[in-house]
């Protein structure tokens, strides 16, 4: 069983969250919070597997919240939640220990997609962001490619789908395909097929 807690100070999008998981047999809301001192004390009387936070909320922000999750509570997953967008918001959340990152414009089964991923181990990032989310920590190699886009060119350079890559490397499909298209944009390629040839050509290997 998943035990979830969402943080967000608009309470109807907290409603249509519990709305979505309601039928989900695997998944139990063990509390809502419409701040981060709330979150907080939800935490640590539930302990539940995953949280859902807004970044920006009264009393305590999300990056300050997932920080203090990960310093005491290190096996809780954080998905972070948020109309926004920017680099360095993302790059704060990552640093906190966040697992994910959506935009509250996205679907509402993606989010969750998002839970079942995280909950399995996995990272999920939101398809719609056009930077380098996973592995944002990581030195910068070959090239302007991160460590963790080289295995995937490897892996790619295989034949393999997205699917079997996220299975392979413990990540979402969506985080998959996110980084195959910022490779196509930070290469200068025109789609897949240039991406597998590329890859077929610098015979990318672990």
């Amino acid at each position: 069983m998943i035990r979830l807690a969402i943080a967000e100070d608009h309470q109807s999008l907290i409603d249509g969250i519990e709305l979505l998981l309601k039928y989900e047999d695997d998944i139990e809301i063990v509390g809502t919070a419409n701040d981060g001192e709330r979150l907080l004390e939800i935490v640590k009387l539930k302990e539940p597997n995953i949280v859902i936070t807004d970044i920006r909320m009264p009393k305590k922000d999300g990056i300050t919240v997932t920080k203090e999750i990960k310093a005491h509570l290190p096996h809780i997953k954080v998905l972070g939640f948020t109309m926004f967008d920017q680099a360095e918001a993302i790059e704060q959340m990552i640093a906190a220990g966040a697992s994910g990152y959506l935009l509250k414009n996205s679907p509402l089964e993606e989010v969750l997609t998002a839970i079942k991923t995280v909950y399995a181990g996995g990272t999920y990032f939101d398809s719609n962001l056009n930077i380098n989310t996973e592995d944002n920590q990581n030195k910068k190699a070959k090239g302007d490619l991160t460590k963790r886009q080289i295995e995937i060119l490897a892996l790619v350079a295989q034949g393999k789908t997205s699917r079997e890559i996220a299975d392979e490397l413990f990540i979402g499909v969506h985080t998959v395909d996110t980084h195959r298209k910022n490779m196509i944009r930070i290469l200068g390629l025109q789609g897949k097929g240039e991406l597998m040839r590329y890859a077929l050509e610098k015979k990318y290997k672990f």
